[in-house]
């Protein structure tokens, strides 16, 4: 798939005039989105839990995840998303989590953010 970034507004639930806005690489191979902890820090967004996670090349770690707001400016909508505490200096990566939640899909021949239908249950909640 070709990069591409798309530009992300991080806020404090609890307080959303704490934010800051940065461009974020779109990375639908990632479950979760990966924010740097300072810059989460310097907005007060407080880890919830850790999670294990596991890296493209096999390695292993335990990481913080919080729940910011994302507000996608593109798509003129705020909705909490959980993000990965990632160490100070990290990439800004928008993961399929937060694609799911917006119910957007990355177009990499326009390199945007296309909304999809979403899908509820299967068999039994058709009926």
């Amino acid at each position: 798939m070709g990069m591409f970034q798309v530009r992300v507004k991080v806020s404090n639930p609890a307080s959303p005039d704490l934010y800051f806005e940065e461009d974020f690489w779109v990375d639908t191979g990632a479950l979760y989105s990966f924010v740097p902890e300072d810059r989460l820090h310097s907005i007060k967004v407080e880890p919830l839990q850790k999670r294990e996670l596991i890296f493209a090349d096999g390695r292993r770690d335990r990481r913080m995840l919080g729940a910011p707001l994302f507000t996608i400016p593109v798509l003129n909508e705020t909705l909490p998303c959980p993000v990965i505490f990632d160490p100070e200096g990290s990439m800004y990566l928008l993961g399929a989590t937060a694609l799911e939640t917006f119910g957007v899909e990355a177009d990499p021949a326009t390199k945007t953010l296309k909304p999809i239908s979403a899908i509820i249950g299967g068999f039994l909640a058709s009926r």
